[in-house]
């Protein structure tokens, strides 16, 4: 096995500048190279590329026998992540130390291994500071490096990238543009306005403009503590089929996932403890805060100015990350690292923005964008497709009918959300009742009266 001195760091599919260790206060963003390459995390070819040390992988191969064992190496490995060759070795170092022994012969010249005594006995020291022993980490270095290859500031979405990500939504020109210089910045903007005018629907569809999939670790490795960062709440796994072709002689670093461009929503359940690394006192794992699991994407402060904290309180914890990209965290220890801030935040309200926080802040939030009414052509069309969508018959006759019966004599506002919310009860109509999926003028009679309860 190669010693931790023999190799250079090149584990990854494009050639990125690893960032210095952080010292103490932040740092502003390294400009990015002229010409973006693309991020395929390549297997390790030795423990130094892995960014691990032996003993590392001396406490989780001891910890997965402790829960799994007998097991051949083999499959230690497959836990771990990591390629055989390099677990190999650890192994037989563990047998020597009369801490595992052979079981029996495996395939391959791979042997079955179990605990000794003394080797049960260090693994449960081991477990009593931190219980993880799944994939190996990734290295901070090697993750921020991953970031910088995959920021969604090295993405300039277009026009038609951004109308195909709203395709299903009903935007007019004036809108789509200032939309599209927003995403276009990769910083963060604000949409405010009326409830139901789909706000929320804009914000959860604009990432599909920077591209489909990135990568991103199942866990990373800060000062030799582990922060859990792959969640599959938030992280949609895609197939990584065909995602390294230019690679082909090297596989994929199985501590890596490739995932749908996340966007995280957070809404009224938000409070500054979400924004932290939260540890687990029994277990000794981390978990990383829902910015840093966003990174490369979007993320969402929805029903902006109704969270637990102020909004005062939340522009002040990101001041500085919003100015310079960088944001500090603390490991449970106390010890502080320093992560990439990189994601568009979209803060989204029914509030007007000068009600929120004051002009100080409001500058961090380069663009706030007002979602208006829809016109009663926008309605109309929106009327129609979720007809469509629900396999409702709706004439232009019957929305005529809801328009100048229901909304114009009443100065009753439309609004984006109406269409759904009132076919949805139409249908409900029609089934009870045994009739053909219709809009009719007495059904939305009903469905207008249910709805807005007069």
């Amino acid at each position: 096995m190669q010693s931790y001195a023999d190799s250079l760091p090149s584990g990854f599919g494009s050639k990125q500048e690893i960032q210095p260790p952080f010292t103490g206060g932040v740092t502003p963003a390294k400009p990015l190279p002229e010409q973006p390459g693309t991020f395929v995390p390549l297997a390790p070819r030795s423990l130094r590329e892995a960014g691990l040390t032996e003993s590392q992988i001396e406490a989780y191969v001891l910890k997965y026998l402790l829960a799994r064992s007998p097991a051949s190496g083999r499959e230690v490995a497959e836990h771990v992540a990591l390629p055989f060759v390099l677990v190999e070795p650890v192994l037989h170092a563990l047998k020597e130390l009369r801490l595992v022994v052979y079981r029996n012969t495996a395939a391959a010249g791979d042997y079955v291994y179990d605990l000794t005594d003394l080797g049960t006995e260090r693994a449960q020291r081991y477990l009593k500071t931190c219980t993880y022993f799944g994939a190996a980490p990734v290295s901070l270095e090697d993750y921020n490096a991953s970031v910088e290859a995959q920021s969604v500031r090295r993405q300039k979405p277009q026009l038609e990238s951004l109308r195909s990500a709203l395709s299903d939504l009903v935007i007019d020109n004036e809108l789509l543009g200032q939309l599209g210089e927003a995403v276009n910045s990769g910083l963060g903007f604000l949409l405010f306005g009326d409830s139901g005018n789909g706000k929320t629907s804009i914000a959860q569809r604009v990432t599909r403009a920077y591209g489909e999939a990135i990568w991103v670790p199942r866990a990373i490795s800060v000062g030799g503590e582990i922060l859990r960062f792959y969640d599959t709440t938030h992280h949609e796994l895609l197939p990584d089929n065909d995602a390294h072709a230019p690679f082909d002689d090297q596989k994929i670093d199985a501590r890596w996932v490739r995932v749908r461009r996340p966007t995280i929503v957070a809404g009224g359940e938000l409070t500054m403890q979400h924004l932290e690394v939260m540890t687990n006192q029994v277990t000794g794992i981390s978990e990383a805060p829902l910015q840093l699991k966003s990174n490369c994407g979007t993320l969402v402060i929805d029903d902006f100015g109704r969270q637990r904290v102020s909004p005062t309180e939340l522009l002040n914890r990101w001041i500085v990350p919003l100015e310079r990209r960088r944001d500090v965290l603390d490991m449970a220890s106390g010890r502080k690292f320093e992560v990439p801030f990189d994601q568009l935040i979209i803060f989204s309200t029914n509030m007007t923005p000068s009600d929120l926080v004051d002009e100080a802040f409001l500058r961090r939030i380069p663009y706030k964008i007002d979602v208006n009414d829809p016109s009663e052509d926008q309605f109309r069309e929106v009327f129609q497709r979720t007809a469509r969508e629900l396999g409702v018959d709706c004439r232009n006759s019957s929305i005529d009918y809801l328009l100048s019966r229901h909304y114009r004599p009443t100065g009753k506002s439309l609004r984006f959300c109406h269409a759904r919310d009132l076919v949805q009860p139409v249908t409900n109509f029609c089934e009870f009742r045994g009739h053909a999926l219709a809009v009719t003028e007495q059904n939305l009679d009903a469905a207008v009266k249910n709805y807005f309860g007069k």
